[in-house]
């Protein structure tokens, strides 16, 4: 039984910094019908970039912000100037986002070497807490509190605003969204540079337990599909669904079956597929 707590909790705990990573790349997908295969690479160097606010100013609060809002400009800057150009045709798109990919692989290769970093995690946070014989890192409660914040400000602004409302309409015809006024290529930018700033949030909660460096970006940017496609493109609760079965079945896996944990991870994937071509959540 303990076992499978602990997989449990490490599985939704992975699954919590999934659903940063994913969250974002859905309404991208939703919104733009861009695949953002640079969008790992905001994963990477958002956790590079808190690094850096780290080593120069000692504070980790401050690098949280620092590090989301730096790569949210970076992606805001790559959506106004090369992505916009493109218009929605998927291989530019895919060879472009590739060619980003690559590109930020190799300047964080050069800014800051090869070598595995973590994040130093605050003392108040590097610490667990002991139930029976399980220990439970209080860092994972933390990022998973942190998810469930955001998870909850972004259902609220999509679900109960005239914004949400707006983005909603974008998502699901954009060309009838904007011929009733709706200014599809603001939205557009917003829900880029949201989904790199989410992404990049992910990055510096994960950095303290996954480690950075160059590579880290194409190893979870698969799982962030795997977590749109069983969810539905554009849809956020998709996203958290998702996310979690991704989380627990990567944690179950290779905790049953190392050998196997692949299959274990993308068997489910296949069978949703199969039977909802969409994902669960997704629009027909």
């Amino acid at each position: 039984m303990d076992f499978w707590i602990l997989q449990a909790f490490y599985g939704i705990s992975y699954g919590a910094l999934l659903f940063l990573l994913a969250s974002g790349l859905s309404l991208i997908f939703g919104v733009m019908r861009i695949v953002n295969l640079a969008h790992g690479s905001y994963f990477l160097l958002g956790a590079y970039v808190a690094l850096t606010v780290i080593w120069v100013t000692d504070s980790w609060l401050l690098a949280i912000p620092a590090g989301a809002l730096t790569i949210a400009i970076i992606g805001l800057a790559m959506e106004r100037i090369f992505l916009r150009q493109l218009g929605f045709a998927p291989l530019r798109q895919v060879l472009l986002t590739v060619g980003f990919a690559l590109l930020f692989q190799q300047g964080a290769l050069d800014l800051w070497g090869g070598d595995n970093m973590f994040i130093p995690v605050p003392e108040y946070l590097n610490w667990s807490i002991q139930t029976g014989t399980l220990f439970f890192p209080v860092y994972r409660i933390f990022m998973i509190a942190v998810v469930a914040v955001v998870g909850v400000i972004l259902w609220l602004v999509i679900e109960k605003t005239t914004l949400g409302a707006v983005i909603r309409a974008t998502v699901d015809d954009a060309e009838m969204a904007r011929g009733i006024g709706i200014d599809t290529s603001t939205i557009s930018m917003g829900v880029f540079a949201l989904g790199a700033f989410l992404a990049a949030l992910g990055g510096v909660i994960g950095g303290g337990f996954t480690g950075v460096y160059p590579g880290l970006d194409f190893e979870v940017l698969p799982l962030a599909f795997a977590v749109v496609i069983i969810g539905g493109m554009g849809s956020l609760r998709g996203a958290l669904i998702g996310s979690m079965i991704v989380g627990l079945m990567d944690n179950i896996g290779k905790g049953l079956f190392p050998e196997l944990s692949y299959f274990t991870l993308y068997a489910p994937m296949v069978l949703i597929l199969a039977v909802k071509p969409t994902g669960l959540f997704g629009r027909e």
